[in-house]
């Protein structure tokens, strides 16, 4: 449940591939670890490999609390992680991502491919629609979306934007700048 000075729990999303920069391993544990500290529910993909079993498993190290929501697709491949505090079957990606949604106060991206990308731009539409208003912050581990923020950019000046949208955006450059937006209300990412 969203509190009046923050958020307890943090939806995840991102690779379930490390990625080839040993940064994205790194801000994952820190961002695991930070997340059992902090006392906030990390609500993921519930997979056990990539950036997704790092983050899981570093927040679990610390004692955290984990809900994994993976697809039953996904069980038959054998990818889930079988250690987690809870673990939620869903039908399909559309109800898991559905589930991601309605259990998180926030959201987080950190390095990924075509499901992260795609897990962005749905919860940044379904703020766009008023399907909710969550805050989304996106971890730019080592400049990895800068070319995606110019796109963003690009898409602002030439009209195809809504400012509200946008201005639920964060870009973070560390786990500890979500200390800051805990604490203080977000500022405009683009103006």
């Amino acid at each position: 449940m969203h509190t009046a000075n923050g958020f307890d729990s943090l939806a995840v999303f991102c690779g379930s591939k490390t990625g080839s920069n040993p940064v994205f391993a790194a801000d994952a544990a820190a961002l695991g670890h930070w997340l059992a500290e902090q006392h906030i529910t990390l609500v993921y993909g519930g997979g056990s490999a990539g950036l997704m079993g790092i983050v899981a498993d570093a927040a679990l190290e610390k004692g955290g609390r984990v809900t994994g929501i993976i697809p039953s697709l996904l069980l038959e491949w054998e990818v889930q992680h079988r250690a987690l505090t809870e673990l939620i079957i869903a039908e399909d990606m559309h109800q898991r991502k559905k589930e991601l949604y309605s259990r998180c106060d926030a959201a987080l991206v950190l390095p990924g491919g075509f499901g992260t990308l795609d897990e962005l731009f749905e919860i940044i539409t379904w703020n766009q629609l008023t399907i909710h208003d969550k805050p989304i912050f996106i971890l730019n581990s080592d400049g990895f979306y800068d070319a995606l923020l110019q796109h963003i950019e690009q898409m602002k000046k030439e009209g195809f934007l809504y400012q509200d949208a946008i201005d639920r955006l964060q870009i973070i450059r560390n786990v500890e700048e979500l200390d800051y937006y805990r604490k203080n209300r977000p500022r405009p990412l683009f103006s």
